[in-house]
C-alpha cells in the first residue's frame, strides 16, 4: 500500500497509507484530510481537492486532461504543480508521493 505524504494548510504533515485503484482524492478524504472537501464528489467539476504536487512527481503522474486544467484556470492558486486529486489514480508507484492541500478558494 502507498503511503501519501501530505502538507495541509496549516504546515503540518501527516502521512496517509492510500489504496491503490482509487482516486488520490479518496485516499486523502479516507485517510482524514479534511481540508480536502471534493464538494463534486470526484467528477472534476468543483476544484476543492486542488493540491499543489511535490516537483519531482510530476512526471510520474497520468497528464492532464483538458477538463482539468480548464477547471484549474479558475483558481486563483493555481501553480505549475497543481492538480485535482480526484483526476490522479493511485497506484504503487506512487509510493511516497509528496502532495500540499491548496489555499481554500
Amino acid at each position: 500500500m502507498p503511503i501519501i505524504h501530505v502538507t495541509t494548510r496549516d504546515g503540518s504533515q501527516q502521512d496517509v497509507t492510500a489504496t491503490t485503484g482509487r482516486s488520490l482524492m479518496e485516499n486523502l478524504r479516507g485517510g482524514g484530510i479534511e481540508e480536502i472537501l471534493a464538494l463534486c464528489g470526484g467528477n472534476c467539476s468543483c476544484a476543492t481537492c486542488h493540491v499543489f504536487v511535490d516537483e519531482d512527481w510530476l512526471a510520474r503522474l497520468p497528464p492532464m486532461g483538458s477538463d482539468e486544467d480548464d477547471l484549474l484556470d479558475s483558481a486563483d492558486a493555481r501553480q505549475p504543480n497543481s492538480r485535482l486529486s480526484c483526476q490522479i489514480p493511485v497506484t504503487d508507484d506512487l509510493d511516497h508521493l509528496r502532495v500540499t492541500v491548496a489555499p481554500e478558494e
